[in-house]
């Protein structure tokens, strides 16, 4: 199933967390923080702006982006755990 977000929303892919800590401690499952970095798996098409015209979005497909602990809403999609989120919502675009 294909999925296209729409208007300002992103589709997102989260980043698996460290397994260990700086210091070699493994990390439970239990313990774990879902991880507040992603990737962008598929972006809107952007904001209509007052005019009518529409403004496309800061970040593409492929971004590696930092958001909020609570944003977005999870969604599962052909069996992987997606979230979708407004542009908004995304704190800053990691550099490679």
């Amino acid at each position: 199933m294909n999925f296209r977000p729409l208007h300002d929303r992103v589709l997102v892919r989260r980043v698996t967390a460290e397994e260990k800590t700086a210091g070699g401690i493994i990390i439970p499952d239990t313990a774990k923080e879902k991880p507040q970095e992603g990737e962008i798996v598929s972006v809107g098409t952007g904001t209509v702006n007052e005019k009518g015209e529409v403004r496309p979005l800061d970040v593409k497909a492929g971004d590696r982006i930092l958001f909020g602990k609570w944003s977005g809403t999870e969604v599962k999609l052909n069996g992987e755990e997606l979230l979708i989120m407004k542009e908004s919502d995304i704190m800053g675009v990691l550099a490679a």
